[in-house]
Order: C-alpha cells, then sequence, then structure tokens
C-alpha cells in the first residue's frame, strides 16, 4: 500500500512515516500543495493524508484539484484548527476521515489502512459552505468529538438524540445539523415538550380539528406538519407525558399522523432531533418514558459536554459574547487574559448559558474598556454569593474548583488526593458532632465502623482528640 502524506511540520511527518511504514505502507511525503500535486501527477496512491495548514496555502481548499487528479483515492484531513468551520469543511470533501489534533497515532494508521482497502469512490455530495457566524465556539478535545458527530450526520436523515446538562447548547447542535445539512432549506421547528402542558401537548405537535375539544375553534396545523421538509427539533423530551410518547413513536415509526379529532391519516417528512437534560434509562425504569420510542429516538446519540469539562473553551467563549454583546448594543468591550483565566476556573453549574449571562453582565458594569481580573473577581464573589445556597452540591463543585488550582496534585493521583481532601473535613465533623464517639460517627455516615477506623488511621485523624469534656 502506498500512501502520500502532505504535512509541513517536519517532527510530526517523522512519527507518522515512521508508524505507517512499521505496518506496511510506502509513504511519499510531501510539505506544499505544489509538491503534492506533483507527486499525484506522477504515482497513483492508495490514500493521502493531508493537514490543512500548509506552507503554499489551504489544503482543504485544494481538494477539488485532487479529485480531478486522482477521483478514487480516499483522503484523510488533519488538522490543529480544531473548529466545527474545519470539521465541516473536512466533511463537505467527502474526505474518508477527519482528525483533529492532537490525535491517536493508533487510530490514524487503523483509518489510513481502511481507506486504503476501501479505495471508496464516493467523493460526497456538496453542502453549503461553513461559515464564520456557526453558533458552536470551542477547539476543546471534548468539542471535537461533537463536531466529528455532527459531520457525520449532515447527508443522512438519522434521528439524533442530543444528550448533556442544561445550558451546554444542544438547541445550537439541532441548528447546526439543519443548516449544515440537506435539509436547510426547509424549517427548522424548535419545540420544548417541558413548556406545553401536558394536555396540549398533543395539539400542538399534532394539530387539531375545529371542535376536536372546547375552544378549538378552527382546524390547527401542529409542529409536525410545519416542520415538513425540514427538522423538528423535541427539546426536552424527557418531560414528555407518557401518553403524548405513544403518539410520537407511532408517528416516527409511521411517518404519519392524525390531528387531535381527525380521521385523516397524512404523511409528513420531517427529521427529527431529540434534546433531553435527564437520564432516560432510570426513567424506562421507572415506567415514565417509553423504552421502544428511546432506541427509536437514540439512533445517533451526541453527548455535549459539561463546560466545566472544556475549560480551554472559556476565555474564547468570553471573547464571543463580548462580541455577540456588543451587537445587541451593550458596550464594546475587550477582556484580558488574567480574567477569561478566571472565568475558566469556575465550576459553570449553568454551563455555557450562565457564562454567557455573566459575560454579558460584565460588558454591562465594567467601567473600563478592557475587563481586568478584578472586575471579573468582584463579580463573580457577588454572584456566587447570592446565588449558591449553602449545602447545595454546587458549592462542591466550587470548593474542587478552588482545591485544584491551589494543589494541583499529580498525574495519577487526583482521585485518591480528592478522596482524602474531601473525606478528612466530612469524618472531622462526624466525629465532632458525636464527641468523637466511632460508632455513632459510622452510623451517620452511613458506612461500616470498621471502614471509618481504617480511613481514620489512614488520614491520622485521632478520634480521641473530639472526645467531649466535662
Amino acid at each position: 500500500m502506498r500512501a502520500l502524506l502532505v504535512e509541513d511540520d517536519t517532527s510530526i511527518a517523522t512519527i507518522i512515516t515512521a508508524a505507517m511504514e512499521a505496518e506496511g505502507f510506502q509513504v511519499d511525503c510531501c510539505d506544499s500543495i505544489a509538491c503534492r500535486d506533483r507527486a499525484l501527477s506522477e504515482n497513483e496512491f492508495d490514500v493521502m493524508l493531508t493537514d490543512v495548514m500548509l506552507t503554499d496555502g489551504d489544503g482543504i481548499e485544494s481538494i477539488g484539484h485532487v479529485r480531478d487528479t486522482a477521483p478514487h483515492m480516499p483522503i484523510i484531513i488533519l488538522s490543529a484548527q480544531n473548529t466545527l468551520d474545519t470539521a465541516v469543511r473536512a466533511s463537505d470533501t467527502g474526505a474518508f476521515e477527519y482528525f483533529p489534533k492532537p490525535f491517536d497515532l493508533d487510530e490514524l494508521i487503523k483509518a489510513a489502512r481502511q481507506a486504503a482497502e476501501a479505495r471508496s469512490s464516493n467523493a460526497g455530495e456538496e453542502v453549503a459552505e461553513a461559515t464564520s457566524s456557526l453558533p458552536l465556539v470551542g477547539r476543546s478535545k471534548p468539542m471535537q468529538g461533537v463536531y466529528r458527530m455532527i459531520t457525520r450526520v449532515l447527508r443522512n436523515d438519522l434521528t439524533v438524540l442530543i444528550l448533556g446538562e442544561s445550558g451546554t447548547g444542544k438547541e445550537l447542535v439541532a441548528e447546526a445539523i439543519h443548516e449544515l445539512g440537506q435539509r436547510r432549506t426547509g424549517p427548522f421547528v424548535p419545540v420544548n415538550t417541558a413548556a406545553i402542558p401536558h394536555e396540549l401537548i398533543e395539539s400542538e405537535l399534532f394539530g387539531h380539528e375545529k371542535g376536536a375539544f372546547t375552544g378549538a375553534m378552527a382546524r390547527n396545523i401542529g409542529k409536525f406538519e410545519q416542520a415538513s421538509g425540514g427538522t423538528l427539533f423535541l427539546d426536552e423530551i424527557g418531560d414528555m407525558p407518557i401518553e403524548a410518547q405513544t403518539r410520537l413513536l407511532r408517528a416516527l415509526q409511521s411517518g404519519k399522523i392524525r390531528r387531535v379529532g381527525g380521521n385523516e391519516e397524512i404523511r409528513v417528512d420531517v427529521r427529527i432531533i431529540a434534546a433531553t437534560n435527564r437520564d432516560l434509562e432510570p426513567l424506562i425504569a421507572a415506567g415514565k418514558f417509553r423504552e421502544d420510542l428511546f432506541y427509536r429516538l437514540n439512533v445517533v446519540p451526541i453527548q455535549m459536554p459539561p463546560l466545566r469539562e472544556r475549560a480551554d473553551d472559556v476565555p474564547a467563549l468570553a471573547r464571543h459574547f463580548l462580541h455577540r454583546a456588543a451587537e445587541e448594543g451593550l458596550p464594546r468591550r475587550q477582556i484580558s487574559d488574567r480574567a477569561c483565566e478566571l472565568l475558566a476556573r469556575q465550576p459553570w453549574r449553568g454551563n455555557v448559558r450562565e457564562l454567557r449571562n455573566v459575560v454579558f453582565r460584565l460588558a454591562l458594569l465594567a467601567r473600563d474598556e478592557i475587563i481586568d481580573y478584578q472586575t471579573v473577581a468582584g463579580l463573580l464573589d457577588e454572584t456566587f454569593e447570592t446565588s449558591v445556597p449553602a449545602g447545595e452540591l454546587a458549592d462542591f463543585s466550587h470548593a474542587l474548583t478552588n482545591w485544584l488550582s491551589e494543589c494541583r496534585p499529580a498525574d495519577g493521583q487526583l482521585y485518591h488526593s480528592a478522596l482524602a481532601a474531601f473525606e478528612r473535613p466530612l469524618f472531622e465533623y462526624a466525629l465532632g458532632e458525636t464527641g468523637g464517639n466511632q460508632l455513632r460517627a459510622a452510623q451517620m455516615l452511613g458506612i461500616n465502623r470498621n471502614t471509618l477506623r481504617k480511613r481514620l488511621g489512614e488520614l491520622e485523624i485521632d478520634p480521641e482528640s473530639y472526645l467531649r469534656r466535662p
């Protein structure tokens, strides 16, 4: 098997070449578009691996010429420009695979072998070019997985289930799939199923005929019909009443709906994207969510990471929201790097939505053009003091963030270090409440007395120091 590697970073090129040659590939290397085109005109390759940013241009923009020269050669795109824009552009070329840097070398070699063996001739259909106005921001590793999943559903109508905490941007993902996919010329109809009264949800989704119920003075077209030819986004699907779930399942299975109070079956052409911030499996076990509906919706799951797991994206998000704030009439501001670092250390229980609100507040209240560390610290102190009730689980997230920033445990020691840091004050509290009585302390904690005694010894906590003295 012969491969063409187009990469201007010599260290990366050396590593990839060595790994591929160890797997039986013959590898030709280039560092520019001009070199690549000469190689393609002189030789035939089983697969090409190319970076995006090359010494003489954009590797993706010039893929058209590669297709003209070698129409059946599969292409794998590598990129350090880890945005949804790049992922979509890579997908638009009909690339066999897209790998954001840093990538797993074994996975890359595996993909190259599969591509070379497949010799796929599918160059893909053209879709709308992604632009800088794409709604998703972030280049962190968790977001790369999201981008890759999005690109894989753009040229089909598979049902997508977006999972994630409130405020992580689930509706933005749904909009991106619609706007970049083959249904982009049709309507995008979002429905928050949790916000509709249970007695009205079937009418909202499927419509109703005149006289179907008290107050139905005229025929109403439901969301399914409104979304015909486009995408229907069912948000908070975990809160849908069980009766409506049955009718939704029937509609998904048959591709037909029936208005409330009507007899006519109406064929609808919609793509379904659903989202929830709830764990559906316990709801299924409790009989509150249909298992067959779950499997019908969960064809392609996309997991949205919470903001605390993508802290690297916070600075870019903060600057993005400052730009949005200026567009909406707030003062135009900039933010310092130290201020961004402080924002990145916060727990963000409300995720991206909470960060947006804080940034808009900063844009409004800041006195200087550049928002500095002190301004952010003052606002965060006020925000967390007023918005986090004592005793809520969210306090642990805040405490953990502070602890990590101060203690910085070594790799491989995070779990044990954090566990000890959490257990010590907890055990000390229980011993203090029980006057050093280990049996009662263990009962309060809900653990075995021997377990408590063992951990007290390991943490070097002396229970006798908590004995109550007269």
